[in-house]
């Protein structure tokens, strides 16, 4: 995992990942996922959960890959924010539906999964690509340290 696509990449899928399977113990649970707005009601469907698992996710980490050169003080606010934005959207998006209460849990539990997600990949992308920690695990001896002391 060496490129900040990649890692951007990594973070939105598995985010998307997490939150249809949350989704789908949320369905199992007996959720209706519906809700009214203006007078019509409305359905919470795996689309919708997956668009706004990836979207927001997705704008913000490209924000900060790019404006992460101005400073490290962009990582900092980055990593601050994007988990009370989590949150708080839980506040206005969330609670004021109409939604049952397996619906409400299951959405509440599909936001607060976008704070761990977004904070690990904004340190992350903010770390220089050789002091990435590898995903891949290696057999001691053959670390990327052992092989750069041999060669």
């Amino acid at each position: 995992m060496r490129s900040r696509p990649a890692i951007i990449t990594l973070a939105v899928v598995a985010a998307v990942v997490i939150n249809l399977l949350v989704y789908a113990v949320g369905r199992a649970a007996g959720g209706s996922f519906r809700f009214t707005a203006d007078g019509v009601t409305n359905e919470v469907d795996a689309v919708t959960v997956a668009g706004f698992s990836a979207v927001p996710l997705l704008v913000g980490l490209v924000l900060v890959a790019l404006l992460g050169r101005l400073g490290s003080w962009v990582s900092r606010v980055a990593a601050i924010v994007a988990p009370v934005l989590a949150v708080v959207t839980i506040l206005v998006m969330t609670l004021p539906a109409d939604l049952d209460r397996a619906s409400t849990i299951t959405l509440a539990l599909c936001h607060v999964t976008l704070a761990p997600i977004s904070v690990l990949a904004i340190r992350w992308i903010n770390v220089s690509p050789s002091r990435r920690p590898s995903l891949t695990p290696s057999l001691p001896g053959q670390g990327a340290d052992t092989m750069r002391s041999e060669g």
